[in-house]
């Protein structure tokens, strides 16, 4: 897994621990559930009841007498976090596959390109037409000067990792290499197993 997906799921994950942890904290006050189920909540807990709100009479005096640099420098700081978060969002709405890529190894023959879909197709055929391989998928990922082979290979009940995998890199990754022109193009390879009936011992 690559950094950027890793630190997405983290981001996600804390994002939605807060928003979850938020929503719990209302819903629990709103509906009352503290009194009605005779529980006691942390000393200083806010929202145990529907008629608590978040900032008392007396907060919001003492926030506002902080002086004339404290709301902006509040305005400001959420500003940052609004466009942070869009550009977050931005990010993960970028292509992130390399379009077209330049074919004729270093430097490319001018003119000459090749979509990242065709060879990823090109790729999977001949993967599915290798022994012992049921399906194939491919993606490919990257710029177009640094590309990324992701390949998903199902394989028969009867198939061997190893096998497979020699047969993978001498075949449709050593092909694509050399039709691309490109010397090395790293590739992540997952295999797995059909799902097929157990043998039944006689």
């Amino acid at each position: 897994m690559t950094p950027r997906p890793v630190l997405n799921r983290i981001l996600l994950a804390l994002t939605g621990l807060v928003m979850l942890g938020g929503g719990l904290l209302i819903m629990a006050a709103g509906l009352d559930l503290y009194r009605r189920h005779d529980l006691a909540p942390p000393a200083g807990w806010p929202l145990t009841t529907p008629d608590d709100i978040l900032l008392s009479s007396a907060d919001r005096a003492r926030w506002s007498s902080q002086g004339w640099w404290w709301w902006p420098a509040v305005i400001a700081t959420l500003a940052l976090i609004t466009l942070l978060a869009l550009w977050w969002l931005l990010a993960q709405l970028r292509r992130r596959h390399p379009g077209a890529m330049p074919v004729g190894g270093t430097p490319p023959q001018e003119g000459v390109e090749l979509r990242d879909r065709a060879l990823s197709d090109a790729i999977a055929t001949e993967a599915r037409a290798l022994p012992d391989v049921e399906q194939a998928d491919v993606r490919i990922t990257g710029r177009p000067a640094h590309p990324r082979t992701h390949i998903t290979l199902t394989l028969t009940p009867q198939g061997t990792p190893d096998a497979v995998l020699n047969a993978l890199c001498e075949g449709p990754l050593l092909a694509a290499h050399q039709s691309t022109g490109s010397p090395r193009m790293p590739t992540e390879a997952r295999l797995r197993v059909a799902r097929h009936k157990p043998h039944r011992a006689q």
